[in-house]
């Protein structure tokens, strides 16, 4: 669709690594964002406005960065609005969409990681926009936001990948059915040659696609014939490994238990340090939302948890969280934007819990009280953007506290 554009005027909204990449494939396109006070031309020659200058009447098409919600004036007055992948839709490589609400990034890496000597090339939400990959690669591997899936009406994927849904996000969308609506979008405009692994849940979700569902980890294994006990990865990342070799297994006929153990996990889900004591403390700042703490929770459940708590809860509602959490052996630390309403909410739930000034104020007083036998576990089940640049940098901030013990 890119190349049937160039004669048309575009405007762009949103300022960034995104839609900086697609202003190289459009020769007539103009920036709105809503950071830019003064019209200025950056060094490659595009003009960038203020998103107050926007004026839909002069241009025939917009092009949204994902993250922009749906209540912004831009979007509200934009025509013809298409996404990143609206544009390149009739691109040669076969695509395959990631998504779901954890799990996405890691699940990404590692299907790059079994492909990647079949011409595979990772991109998406993961970090490279599609305006960067090389489109005569023969796979395109995209990990996929509901941000995105929101506002695409042209794009759909070969193969659709579809990770557990639990809420997040809300505050964008509006509602947990909103958010399911756009992580389902793609399904109603899948054809009869595309496939779709997608929870067990949404298996009566109307599609012409090839369905296969799963209940859990042991359903998937044993419709793809792979042998869990031969894979080394455990708890959360389990799943991300089978879905992983399903597609392996689907394109190529092909398990490699080999290959899918010598992936190395990023940083920041469920990484492991211990200190100079030798007790064990978690980074699991990735754990941006409640169903993701429950994994780590559930993971450390055999012994006593010391819990850090908090950040922005993007709206969510938190009470599953609690009710998850009141039987366990666990004391909540909460940091950040919504530690009042975590306090509030361990009181109901009878949950041993301390306010805390910040996270290393947290650090500092799990040291005081943590035990060999017990373990440290930073898991926020919020975004870090209240007090942190990004979870990297929370989980930077964790560990370096950590490594002083």
């Amino acid at each position: 669709m890119i190349n049937n554009l160039q004669t048309k005027k575009i405007a762009i909204f949103g300022y960034g690594k995104t839609t900086k990449a697609l202003a190289k494939h459009l020769t007539n396109a103009t920036f709105y964002d809503d950071k830019c006070e003064k019209e200025y031309q950056d060094s490659e020659g595009n003009a960038i406005k203020p998103s107050t200058a926007f004026e839909s009447e002069a241009y025939e098409f917009a092009v949204t960065s994902p993250g922009i919600p749906p209540a912004n004036p831009l979007i509200q007055k934009a025509k013809n609005l298409l996404s990143e992948y609206d544009l390149f839709a009739d691109t040669e490589p076969l695509k395959i969409w990631i998504s779901g609400t954890n799990g996405k990034t890691t699940t990404t890496q590692m299907m790059t990681h079994l492909l990647a000597d079949k011409g595979a090339l990772a991109g998406g939400n993961i970090g490279t926009p599609l305006g960067e990959l090389d489109g005569n690669a023969a796979i395109w591997i995209l990990e996929t936001s509901s941000f995105t899936m929101h506002y695409t009406t042209q794009a759909k994927p070969n193969i659709y990948v579809l990770l557990p849904l639990s809420p997040d996000h809300l505050s964008w969308h509006g509602s947990m059915e909103a958010y399911e609506a756009d992580k389902l979008k793609p399904l109603s405009m899948m054809q009869e040659d595309d496939i779709a692994i997608i929870p067990k849940k949404y298996s009566h979700t109307p599609t012409k696609a090839k369905l296969i569902s799963y209940e859990d980890e042991q359903s998937l294994a044993k419709e793809f014939g792979i042998d869990m006990q031969k894979v080394k990865f455990k708890g959360a990342f389990l799943l991300d490994a089978l879905l992983a070799m399903a597609v392996e297994k689907l394109l190529f006929d092909k398990i490699d238990y080999e290959k899918i153990n010598s992936f190395t996990l990023d940083p920041h889900r469920q990484e492991e340090l211990h200190d100079s004591q030798g007790r064990l403390w978690v980074n699991d700042t990735k754990a941006t939302n409640l169903d993701a703490t429950i994994a780590a929770v559930k993971r450390y459940q055999d012994s006593f948890i010391h819990l850090i708590l908090g950040g922005d809860d993007k709206g969510v509602d938190l009470h599953e969280l609690f009710a998850f959490l009141a039987p366990m052996q666990l004391k909540i630390y909460a940091i950040g934007s919504n530690k009042e309403c975590l306090v509030s909410l361990a009181k109901e739930y009878n949950i041993a819990c301390v306010k805390c000034a910040n996270l290393l104020n947290a650090v500092e007083m799990i040291d005081s009280a943590l035990k060999k036998d017990e373990v440290a576990l930073l898991s926020p089940a919020a975004a870090s953007l209240d007090e942190f640049d990004s979870y990297a940098h929370r989980g930077n901030d964790f560990k370096s506290a950590v490594m002083l013990k």
